[in-house]
């Protein structure tokens, strides 16, 4: 079989988000381990470098289409322009398709979306959907246009379902999720693939709990310290420590409403493998999420995880009462059971942990990327016959 042609399609490389980083690990795989020729076709960040390494091997085009203008834009400057940037996009994406002729485009679901399946460069087209459906292109209300927002993220879902009709396969993170498209024949899950999988793991001795995020409402980090507000007087000897970017002052306000030493609100570090593996318990408290990917980089330090059971993710994770624990989203109380539960059966806590790093190792790259070249080969062989 010939080399791989693969070009992905994103707005950016150099934002420290959740999908740059899946994207970059499973690119420099590709290029490096399977032979692959992959390009990356981004929109904006041109003078940008990539926040996460990527491979010598892989091959940039920069569009220079610059959809961050929009942001200071009023609501209704910010269509003019974007309809204009659409054209503009649109044009040059086909003109670097046409020119690089890759046997697949990946499109990560952002604006290329409303038109990749138009473009006819003779390769297969394949959306890759990273976050939940529930939760796609969440509009948050701004004073006096809220109506207008909800009017438009209706517009904007009604549009996504018809797109993603016409792609040869869409691929989403979860079974879960899966099933809020059994209307789509053309739907496929595969999960993202570990970051790392470190020699070292926790003995799950240390009387230390971790959570990890940005310190945004989604993350559910006021409920994570209500519930710690329930364990802490029963378990005065353990602290919870949470790492994260973001305006801490919310949670400020809660640790000195209730007092609570034993919280520590930490900045996001580098050495997150450490703060995993000196770690007994890792909590997930997200409303919501694409995936969950800190619940497996905690299970691949060895630490069993305890989560609500929220919208998508943790369900396809976590073998409830075997590597971890779930419990009902949003249940405040049960989550501060749960947490003293692991407290309290030091031998359980242990056997998770232990069992939480061996199934980790299922979502390492070499099984994922194995997952994309069958599904990329698959996808050829049916384009061969028709």
């Amino acid at each position: 079989m010939k080399q791989l042609k693969i070009a992905y399609c994103l707005p950016s490389l150099y934002i420290a988000g959740g999908m740059e980083r899946v994207l970059t690990i499973k690119a420099n795989y590709f290029a490096e381990q399977m032979g692959y020729d992959v390009t990356i076709i981004l929109t904006d960040g041109a003078n940008e470098k990539p926040f996460y390494e990527l491979s010598s091997k892989i091959h940039i085009e920069h569009l220079d289409i610059n959809y961050n203008e929009l942001w200071n834009k009023t609501l209704y400057r910010k269509v003019f322009i974007y309809l204009r940037k659409q054209r503009f996009y649109k044009k040059r994406l086909t003109d670097c398709l046409m020119r690089i002729r890759p046997d697949i485009t990946v499109s990560m679901l952002r604006r290329e979306i409303n038109f990749i399946t138009t473009i006819k460069d003779g390769s297969i087209k394949i959306g890759e959907l990273h976050v939940n459906k529930q939760n796609y292109r969440e509009l948050s209300s701004e004073k006096g246009i809220g109506f207008i927002k909800r009017v438009l993220s209706i517009l904007w879902m009604w549009q996504l379902n018809q797109k993603v009709r016409t792609l040869d396969k869409f691929v989403i993170l979860t079974v879960e999720d899966q099933k809020n498209w059994a209307y789509l024949n053309n739907t496929s899950v595969i999960h993202n693939p570990l970051p790392f999988l470190p020699s070292k793991t926790s003995n799950c001795n240390q009387k230390k709990i971790i959570a990890v995020g940005r310190y945004t409402h989604q993350k559910g980090f006021d409920m994570l310290i209500e519930a710690w507000r329930i364990v802490t007087p029963r378990h005065t000897d353990w602290s919870l420590y949470i790492y994260g970017d973001g305006d801490k002052d919310e949670f400020y306000t809660l640790k000195e409403k209730y007092s609570l030493e034993s919280l520590h609100l930490e900045d996001a570090t580098e050495q997150i493998t450490d703060k995993y593996t000196e770690s007994s318990i890792f909590v997930l408290s997200s409303r919501y999420e694409g995936f969950g990917m800190v619940i497996i980089e905690a299970m691949a330090c060895g630490v069993p995880p305890i989560s609500f059971a929220c919208p998508c993710g943790p369900r396809d994770i976590i073998h409830d009462k075997q590597d971890g624990l779930l419990v009902e989203n949003g249940n405040i109380e049960q989550l501060a059971e749960a947490i003293c539960y692991l407290i309290e059966h030091d031998e359980v806590r242990r056997e998770m942990g232990k069992k939480a790093r061996i199934n980790a190792e299922l979502f390492k790259i070499e099984n994922i990327g194995m997952q994309w070249k069958e599904l990329f080969e698959s996808l050829i062989k049916v384009a061969k016959k028709n």
